[in-house]
């Protein structure tokens, strides 16, 4: 029988190793970036981003927060829009639905409550609370219930870039709704944190082939450096 697809490939490659072949040998055509872009910010909260504090955090670049402020600082100046997304759920939890019953330990996801310090933002963000858009969300993607739709087309966007973490999780939920949407996606790879870096790059490699353009950080630092305001 002659085989025209692909029988599931089997090596001993890495997914470090396989993302950098993909970068480094692009066969496809960026969705590249449009007139108009928002700063999607997921997730930057101390669950997940104090290592010094909570065993549900994790870093990968340890500059990801200071990459992220700085196209967050360059996308208001721009007049464009900043969004930060976190999670919490009510006392008793119900607002986490199924998602919040497979464990439950004071770690548990359905266990960030409002206000807590698990649901507060990392202090080391730069956020412009009268500017910014600030979202409590109960599921992966920034988009599911939570008015991050409305105020993009208010704003007229058209390219949406994704930072936060997980790379497996909310990042990819993210990136895969806002494409579904219409949306021009951008995935800087250095503003993106993982726990284990299978986890990491086998899910930068998947986005970059399907859903968005995996980007440097330094790609978006550009773009709105030379865009007008």
């Amino acid at each position: 029988m002659t085989t025209r697809g692909t029988r599931m490939i089997q090596d001993n490659r890495t997914a470090r190793q396989i993302f950098e072949e993909v970068m480094g040998n692009p066969t496809r055509t960026k969705f590249g970036f449009g007139r108009k872009l928002a700063i999607v910010n997921v997730d930057f909260q101390n669950a997940y981003t104090r290592i010094d504090e909570f065993k549900t955090a994790y870093e990968t670049d340890p500059r990801q927060i200071e990459h992220v402020n700085t196209i967050s600082r360059l996308a208001r100046e721009k007049g464009m829009p900043v969004i930060w997304t976190h999670v919490a759920y009510m006392a008793d939890a119900s607002d986490a639905g199924v998602w919040g019953t497979r464990t439950d330990t004071p770690d548990s996801l359905q266990n960030i409550k409002v206000g807590s310090r698990r649901h507060a933002f990392d202090d080391r963000c730069v956020i412009d609370a009268a500017r910014d858009a600030i979202y409590t969300k109960h599921m992966p993607s920034a988009f599911f219930e939570t008015p991050l739709q409305s105020l993009l087309v208010w704003h007229q966007v058209d390219t949406v870039v994704v930072t936060g973490g997980s790379t497996s999780g909310c990042v990819r939920a993210t990136a895969v709704d806002s494409l579904s949407r219409g949306y021009r996606t951008i995935v800087p790879m250095e503003t993106c944190a993982d726990k284990h870096e299978s986890y990491h790059f086998a899910n930068l490699t998947d986005l970059q082939l399907k859903y968005a353009d995996v980007e440097p950080v330094q790609a978006v630092v550009d773009w709105l450096e030379a865009h007008d305001a």
